[in-house]
């Protein structure tokens, strides 16, 4: 490998030891470059990373088209700030977005306002419900992660490690179980008892007329990967008009053809009022977002909410050209088609592993959980497991599920049929090691 002369002599340990131990590892890689699917660290070992960065480089890792636009973008201006100028790729951005609404209203228009980060789009979420409905209070579902800032992490509840010791959060915060079909019965039992669950909230604790939104991952996340019965959203929708209520759907890690679809709303007909982006936005680049009919974003009045650094002229640059290669290489069929390739052959693999209670997914977001018994007994160690030997075979995958038991998979979107075929493998040698 072609190092510089300083990195031969670098020594990488004292460097890692300045790390704050805030950010909780899986690896000790040290990356030299990143391509595609692949990351090659310094000592010049190759990995097929299907972490995709928690689903961030959905195009790949330094997509040519996407490069471009940044270096493009960066030689005419970096910082153009919202507050003061118009840019180009902001502009542009303004307008092709908010035509990706999932499921629009006819007649209604849609708009946009652009943030940093995830848990500043659910923030920005956050207060234009309650300026829209004038209402206070929230509804949120176990195993929900929608950030760690503190608004946020008022409605995550996928791990206690999130909100350990910052209480009191925001008030006002009401939680009903998601409906996941393999710890309760089924997909119609699961429904059922998320619904009776939210009926039973609005006789005990919350009143309706004091909920300004329901917020739910279309696809739940870092609580597990769980794909919810189809009538999930369209129940919340009914429940939600009836109330007054606005839907907001938290598409951070299941949005940007993730699942098959540009969102996974798309997957129903339930149509939101506000849909949170961020991590796939710009392949990489720090960005992250809210769409809402322009009825809602206009409530915001000038001042009442922004960031210095939203909507960056490069990040949007980036996202630009982000739907460019989304649309021409059909990321979204291809993620739906080797999504069903990948879950089949997964679930071929897993065949006769006793411990793997479930391999369930919906495009290239998919997961293996591992469980013990009747019970369901969640088993962390086995997904600990998994990892490890996976990483042994250059292979990363990330963990999931409230007491992590289960394995995220999450390849870039651009992966190839052999790039699958050795995960599989991969992940099969792996499923054998460990005896699961």
């Amino acid at each position: 490998m072609d190092h510089h002369a300083t990195d031969v002599l670098t020594d990488w340990d004292a460097l890692r030891a300045g790390i704050p131990p805030v950010w909780a590892r899986y690896t000790d890689l040290v990356v030299e470059r990143a391509s595609g699917s692949w990351i090659e660290t310094t000592d010049g070992e190759r990995y097929l990373d299907y972490t995709c960065g928690i689903g961030v480089t959905n195009t790949g890792h330094a997509h040519p088209r996407v490069v471009a636009a940044i270096v493009e973008q960066a030689r005419r201006g970096i910082h153009l700030q919202q507050n003061i100028v118009y840019h180009q790729p902001g502009l542009e951005l303004h307008r092709r977005l908010p035509e990706r609404f999932p499921n629009p209203r006819a007649g209604t228009a849609y708009g946009l306002f652009l943030s940093n980060s995830g848990a500043e789009a659910v923030e920005a979420a956050m207060k234009l419900a309650k300026r829209a409905t004038r209402r206070t209070s929230f509804i949120c579902f176990r195993g929900g992660f929608h950030g760690r800032t503190h608004g946020a992490m008022s409605l995550t509840s996928s791990s206690v490690k999130y909100r350990a010791h910052f209480e009191p959060l925001v008030g006002g915060v009401h939680f009903a179980p998601y409906p996941y079909p393999l710890r309760m019965g089924g997909a119609d039992a699961a429904l059922d008892a998320t619904m009776a669950a939210i009926d039973e909230l609005f006789a005990t604790v919350v009143a309706p007329d004091d909920v300004a939104a329901f917020v739910v991952e279309p696809v739940l996340g870092e609580g597990g990967y769980v794909i919810p019965p189809d009538g999930f959203l369209p129940a919340l929708r009914e429940v939600a008009d009836r109330h007054g209520i606005l839907l907001a759907v938290d598409e951070v890690q299941s949005g940007y053809a993730r699942t098959g679809r540009f969102f996974a709303t798309e997957w129903t007909d339930a149509s939101p009022d506000i849909v949170i982006m961020a991590k796939g936005i710009a392949s990489g680049l720090p960005l992250s977002g809210i769409l809402a009919p322009r009825s809602l974003l206009d409530q915001l009045a000038p001042g009442s909410h922004g960031g210095t650094y939203g909507g960056n002229a490069v990040a949007c640059a980036a996202a630009l050209a982000t739907l460019d290669v989304i649309d021409e290489e059909r990321l979204a069929e291809r993620a739906h088609r080797l999504g069903e390739r990948m879950l089949s052959s997964l679930r071929e693999r897993a065949a006769g592993h006793r411990s793997v209670a479930e391999v369930r997914g919906r495009g290239l977001m998919l997961a293996l959980e591992f469980a013990d018994g009747d019970r369901l007994t969640p088993r962390p160690d086995l997904a600990r497991a998994l990892l490890a030997e996976a990483m042994a075979r250059n292979v990363l995958l990330l963990s999931c599920g409230t007491h992590g038991q289960a394995v995220r998979i999450i390849p870039p979107l651009v992966t190839t049929d052999d790039e699958v075929d050795l995960a599989v493998a991969v992940i099969g040698d792996s499923l054998a090691a460990i005896g699961a």
